[in-house]
C-alpha cells in the first residue's frame, strides 16, 4: 500500500439542516430508526487515483464503532473506494448512487425482492461498498447495471473488488459485520452489514 497518512474519522449527530435534507428523501415517518439515532461519519479513504480523499456516510449511532474499525483497516491496506456520499446526493435513489459507483449506507427503503420488509440500510446497519465493482447478482446470475457486467467474473482481482479472503472481508469480519457475497442466491457482493 502507499505510504499512509493518519486515518481521520469523525462522527456527529445530523445538524437540523441535514435532518431537513434527509426528511422525505432517505428518511420518512415510519422508518425503523429516528433521525436522532443517525450519525454522519466523515473519514479518510484512498481513491482509485491512489490519493487520499474524504468521504461521508450516514449510519446508526450503534454502528459507528464498527464502521470506524472496518474503514480504518481498509485505509491501512490502501483499499480504494471510488466515492463516498450520503444517499441524499442522489435524492435517495439507490440505482443512481450505484451508477455513480458511490459507497453508501443509510437509506430507508424496502429490501430488494421483499417489498414488505425494510432493508438493513433502513436501520443504518449496512454499507454498499464500490457497488459497480461488487454488483448485486440476481438468481439468474445477472446484474441490472451494465458497467458491472464485467465484474460478474470474480476469477481475477481488480481494484475495489471484495473477494473471499480479501482485505474488505478481513476488515469487516473482526467487527462482526458479514459480507453479502457469502449468500448463495441472490448474491449481494457490495453489501457489508451487521446482520449478515
Amino acid at each position: 500500500p502507499p505510504a499512509s497518512p493518519p486515518f481521520a474519522f469523525e462522527s456527529r449527530e445530523l445538524l437540523p439542516v441535514e435532518q431537513a435534507g434527509t426528511s422525505g428523501v432517505s428518511w420518512r415517518p415510519g422508518c425503523p430508526v429516528p433521525l436522532a439515532d443517525l450519525r454522519l461519519v466523515t473519514m479518510s479513504h484512498w481513491g482509485f487515483d491512489r490519493k487520499v480523499a474524504t468521504g461521508r456516510l450516514v449510519v446508526h449511532k450503534d454502528a459507528v464503532p464498527a464502521v470506524h474499525g472496518a474503514f480504518e483497516r481498509l485505509f491501512a491496506v490502501g483499499f480504494p473506494i471510488r466515492r463516498m456520499r450520503p444517499i441524499e446526493a442522489y435524492r435517495g435513489d439507490d440505482y443512481a448512487s450505484i451508477e455513480d459507483d458511490n459507497t453508501s449506507a443509510f437509506n430507508c427503503r424496502p429490501r430488494v425482492g421483499s417489498p414488505g420488509e425494510y432493508s438493513q440500510h433502513s436501520f443504518g446497519q449496512a454499507v454498499d461498498l464500490n457497488p459497480l465493482e461488487n454488483p448485486y447478482v440476481d438468481a439468474r446470475g445477472r446484474t441490472s447495471h451494465p458497467r458491472s457486467v464485467t465484474y460478474l467474473d470474480r476469477s481475477r482481482e481488480r481494484p475495489g473488488m471484495i473477494l473471499p479472503g480479501g482485505p474488505a472481508v478481513a476488515a469487516f469480519d473482526p467487527v462482526g459485520w458479514q459480507w453479502g457475497g457469502r449468500w448463495s442466491s441472490p448474491t449481494d457482493l457490495q453489501r457489508l452489514s451487521s446482520s449478515g
